[in-house]
């Protein structure tokens, strides 16, 4: 079993670097908003963190421990023109969702969107090999930590605002290697389903995007077997695997008035796989 302690990773370690560059000019489409954004130091975290300040919004940056990496993408969004706030803690402890989610408001004034994006997977062969302390660690940091953070977030998220969260391809095809994590997966596509029917009543957009194989530091560094990282992407319909930029423009649909007529849904940027979903 890969060691645990090796997550979530560094991405300023990594060779070839995931691309996170957003690759268009923006178009103010988030224009005054504040985003907090889980798992915003690396990976398709900071790629949605850079394409939201491109479009306008001030960006809370929560990550675990990774300083550098989470430093680099807040001076990628002050190079935006917007402002930037860290907040380093562990979003499966209930009372750092709340202390988080006051410091923005304490900085910024207001919250609009959520984007629920952390998540941690550790990959296992067999069911018997997967302890009972990584099955609670898994869910603990993938849904509760969802739960905890909109729990706070709710009193301060007015008509207009969105949440986004991040599911994945293997809720809805499954991953012989990540049992637990993908469990988690399908746990919160249903809460992004429920939460949507929760809070659509108060005009607030709940919905997700569910990834396919992407190019970010939590597989080489823990989430994936060696075995499957050397044809990491290769199977799916593209050949490749893809990079947090390509994932990034369905964060921001989801939370910009592009998308002011769905709610409950998920997108699937996955490298042409088909999941009826």
């Amino acid at each position: 079993m890969i060691h645990e302690d090796q997550l979530p990773g560094h991405e300023s370690g990594l060779d070839p670097k995931p691309e996170w560059q957003p690759r268009y000019p923006g178009s103010g489409r988030l224009k005054g908003k504040v985003a907090l954004i889980t798992g915003a130091d690396s990976g398709i975290g900071r790629a949605v963190a850079a394409l939201y300040a491109r479009e306008g919004a001030d960006i809370a940056i929560l990550y675990l421990c990774e300083h550098d990496d989470a430093e680099k993408t807040a001076q990628i969004v002050r190079d935006e023109g917007t402002r930037a706030l860290t907040i380093a803690g562990d979003i499966g402890d209930k009372a750092f969702c709340n202390d988080a989610v006051a410091r923005v408001i304490a900085e910024f004034g207001k919250l609009d969107i959520v984007v629920n994006n952390a998540g941690e997977q550790h990959p296992d062969q067999d069911i018997t090999d997967i302890t009972e302390e990584q099955l609670k660690r898994t869910f603990q940091t993938n849904i509760f930590g969802m739960f905890f953070l909109v729990q706070a977030a709710r009193p301060h998220l007015k008509s207009g605002a969105a949440i986004v969260n991040c599911t994945s391809v293997t809720m809805y095809q499954g991953s012989k290697e990540l049992l637990d994590y993908s469990s988690t997966k399908g746990a919160i596509t249903a809460f992004t389903r429920s939460l949507s029917e929760n809070l659509i009543g108060d005009g607030i957009r709940v919905n997700a995007v569910a990834p396919g194989p992407i190019w970010t530091p939590l597989n080489p560094c823990g989430g994936a077997s060696p075995e499957k990282l050397e044809t990491f992407g290769e199977s799916t319909p593209m050949g490749r695997p893809g990079q947090p930029n390509e994932v990034a423009p369905s964060f921001l649909f989801l939370a910009c008035n592009d998308a002011s007529y769905m709610s409950g849904q998920v997108l699937h940027p996955n490298g042409g796989m088909i999941v009826n979903g």
